[in-house]
């Protein structure tokens, strides 16, 4: 009787279907179940046993070493009985004996089962850590499973996992079949209990959320530098912008706080104090105990990495915060030991810690500004040896010959209606030129009317029409210069003035302009009209 794997395939279908198992490993496992059910069966654990899948059965094989002497018949087979099964065998070659398993007892048939089972689990557990290891620290959208006092089970997709009870948020209810966001913290490989750790608490949590909320987040230009939080009470967040344009608070908080409303409303009333982020810790330490108003901050000599910070008298509760929560914020944040102390306090003990802080904040401009320095010379440093790394003509790795070649190719190129890169070239040369020219000509012309006296240009036509009132007026003028009255030496100035700023106001054409001009006119002259009959007119002409 052989085993049809097809009916393991059917018996093991709904374990496949739900932790998404290949054929591949429940035939592993089955195999592996067979050959230590078989060793179970008699008695023997170092027994060599085979087994195979062919043709959708399974067979099993009791093996045994071709030698001279058998010692162990379970182990061993000598060369005489070896050559009726196969004729061709030789020494230390192994012998295949079929065995029967529908036969085994009832001990081997439940260390079978046993074996597939754990294999089985061993092969889910592979699967997903495979699946999830990459995933850690990302936020995933679960479904709640189970409900207990210490901890809660959410589907995740492929496998089940455990929120502990410190990782969940103080006063949140949760309940079966909810749907709710995670962050996956731990993926375990070797433990027997749950595989996947996930939490709400963490401030990793609150930084994938501004990332979905805030896409200025998601893209780089604004960065979170720092997060400190005590889940369910309030949390702290230090950010900077890389786009000196873009206001990072502004940016995270939204337009009427819509951005960070979202976020305080999937954390279930969360305050969430937002600032700018500096590289200059008493700026920082500075920042990060708002809403109080430090005014120094300065080194404690008594403890390692230890800063007093020094607020007004009237803040010092403040900058505390209710059960020390906003100083021990500040503490995480920066990681830093402060201690917080008020200003009178100061004046106490005999600490100028205004001359302390001011020293500091010199000593940080001085800091900042020789790595201005250094930048500055390192990008001088390269400019330079990029002017000296430009490559010359003469080692340009082509030849003429490929040149002509190529434009051999263009020649034989059916011709196209499109603009070479030569002709584009050829016409802003050419616009550059009569732009200058332009340029020029418009210089010359404001030197001349600033130097040269106006020129004042008439037509043939206006000179045709004055030419016969000139001599009119040259006489009347003579007549009439004894009757018109003396004008005044103020009068003529001010004509004087008034004639100058007309002429400025007249058109000033150029030499060849005025050529133009002069062309222009003696072709609308010569131009005969064709509809006008010009015989009508003779008579008026004399023979």
């Amino acid at each position: 009787m052989k085993l049809k794997v097809e009916s393991i395939a059917k018996a093991l279908q709904g374990i496949e279907t739900d932790r998404q198992l290949t054929p591949e490993i429940v035939e592993d496992a089955l195999k592996e179940a067979m050959i230590k059910a078989y060793r179970k069966h008699i008695e023997i654990p170092d027994a060599y046993v085979k087994a195979e899948i062919v043709n959708g059965e399974i067979h099993l094989y009791h093996q045994r070493i071709v030698v001279e002497d058998v010692e162990d018949d379970e182990l061993e087979i000598s060369l005489k009985d070896a050559k009726k099964v196969d004729p061709n065998v030789q020494i230390s070659d192994m012998i295949d004996e079929e065995v029967d398993y529908t036969q085994f007892d009832r001990a081997a048939v439940v260390l079978a089962k046993n074996v597939i089972k754990q294999k089985i689990r061993e092969a889910e557990k592979q699967i997903v850590y495979e699946e999830y290891n990459d995933k850690v620290d990302e936020m995933v959208m679960g479904t709640i499973e189970t409900v207990e006092p210490k901890f809660v089970i959410v589907n995740i997709g492929k496998t089940l996992a455990m929120m502990k009870k410190s990782q969940q948020i103080p006063g949140e209810v949760y309940r079966e079949g909810q749907k709710i966001l995670v962050v996956i913290t731990e993926v375990n490989k070797d433990t027997k209990g749950a595989q996947v750790l996930v939490s709400r608490a963490t401030p990793v949590f609150v930084r994938r959320l501004f990332e979905k909320e805030v896409p200025e987040i998601y893209q780089g230009i604004i960065e979170i530098k720092a997060i400190a939080r005590e889940p369910g009470e309030r949390c702290k967040i230090s950010v900077h912008s890389y786009n000196e344009n873009i206001d990072p608070i502004g940016a995270c908080i939204g337009p009427r706080g819509s951005r960070v409303q979202m976020i305080i409303n999937e954390l279930h009333g969360e305050k969430i104090d937002i600032f700018e982020w500096s590289d200059n810790i008493s700026d920082l330490i500075k920042n990060a105990l708002s809403p109080s108003e430090a005014i120094a901050v300065i080194p404690n000599e008594e403890v390692k990495d230890g800063l007093i910070v020094v607020v007004p008298e009237n803040q010092l509760s403040l900058a505390i915060g209710k059960r020390g929560k906003n100083a021990r914020l500040a503490v995480k944040l920066t990681n830093r030991k402060i201690d917080i102390k008020s200003d009178s306090e100061m004046d106490e003990l005999g600490i100028d810690y205004r001359a302390i802080s001011q020293q500091m904040q010199e000593e940080y401009e001085a800091k900042k500004a020789k790595e201005r320095a250094y930048k500055q010379q390192l990008r001088i440093e390269e400019l330079n040896k990029a002017d000296t790394e430009i490559e010359n003509v003469d080692v340009a790795d082509f030849t003429y010959e490929d040149v002509d070649t190529i434009l051999d190719i263009e020649d034989e190129a059916p011709l196209q209606n499109t603009t070479t890169l030569f002709e584009k070239e050829q016409e802003k040369k050419e616009m550059d030129e009569m732009e200058e020219a332009a340029r020029i000509a418009k210089a010359k012309r404001k030197e001349k009317a600033s130097a040269a006296p106006t020129v004042e240009y008439t037509s043939k036509f206006e000179n045709f029409a004055d030419a016969s009132s000139k001599q009119e007026t040259t006489s009347k003028v003579s007549k009439k210069k004894h009757e018109e009255p003396k004008e005044t030496k103020e009068e003529k100035t001010d004509l004087s003035e008034a004639k100058q700023q007309f002429e400025q106001m007249r058109p000033i054409y150029s030499e060849e302009e005025l050529a133009e001009i002069e062309a222009q006119q003696m072709e609308e002259e010569n131009i005969w009209d064709e509809d006008v009959d010009y015989e009508e007119f003779d008579e008026y002409y004399d023979d």
